[in-house]
């Protein structure tokens, strides 16, 4: 699939790539026991957030209720970071996150939707707060940039609380930690309480694997 999305006031063209496929090893295995493994290599915007809960709605409807959320994420979308940390929270399924690369930004809170949360040893987060990109030549008045600001400090605040929640931390630190650009690797995530065990191997073989991969393409 081709698709277009929006760049700092410029359309550049991407490679978004859903695939699906098993890992199958020799003898015989029972594939209902085993949870649907997603594959999260992209950044967190509408087009892939869209395949994460189109491919967890198509999986539920088959009667799949446990799922395992690879993640390794740029970060990118405050509004699709929260809504899919909601969508997995609410979910009448186990879900269980794993971080094999670098979970960054708004990441952290997809990350957090996992009831269990996992990471390899070699792996690292990344904590910090929000920004607001305009396109060049844009002309605000003053209630646009009151309105812009107060959007800014809720969704730093919706971030924080989302951490919070889920490491038992209070608000006010996780705020402080991402005001200064937090950065930690997997033992100190896990003292924070972000991640509940560092494991290297990420699902078991035979297991389902579906991939949800982004690769943008730089503007000639």
């Amino acid at each position: 699939m081709i698709c277009y999305f929006a760049d700092k006031g410029r359309f550049c063209k991407a490679d978004f790539l859903v695939s699906q496929h098993r890992c199958y090893v020799k003898g015989d295995i029972d594939m209902n026991t085993k949870p649907v493994v997603i594959k999260f290599f992209a950044p967190v915007i509408d087009v892939t957030i869209n395949a994460l809960m189109n491919a967890i709605d198509q999986k539920m409807k088959q009667g799949v209720t446990n799922f395992i959320v690879l993640i390794s994420s740029p970060g990118g979308s405050v509004f699709h970071g929260l809504s899919a940390y909601n969508y997995l929270k609410g979910l009448p399924a186990t879900v269980t996150t794993h971080n094999f690369g670098s979970v960054d930004s708004i990441g952290v809170v997809l990350y957090c939707g996992g009831l269990k949360r996992l990471s390899v040893p070699q792996a690292r987060f990344l904590l910090h707060g929000v920004s607001a990109n305009f396109p060049e030549k844009v002309s605000l008045e003053e209630k646009q940039l009151e309105e812009r600001l107060k959007g800014l400090k809720i969704d730093i605040e919706n971030i924080a609380k989302v951490i919070a929640a889920s490491t038992g931390k209070d608000v006010k630190d996780v705020t402080d930690a991402m005001l200064e650009r937090t950065t930690l690797n997997p033992e100190e995530a896990q003292s924070w309480g972000l991640v509940h065990e560092i494991k290297s191997e990420l699902f078991e073989a035979g297991s389902e694997v579906i991939s949800i991969q982004f690769q943008q393409q730089q503007k000639p």
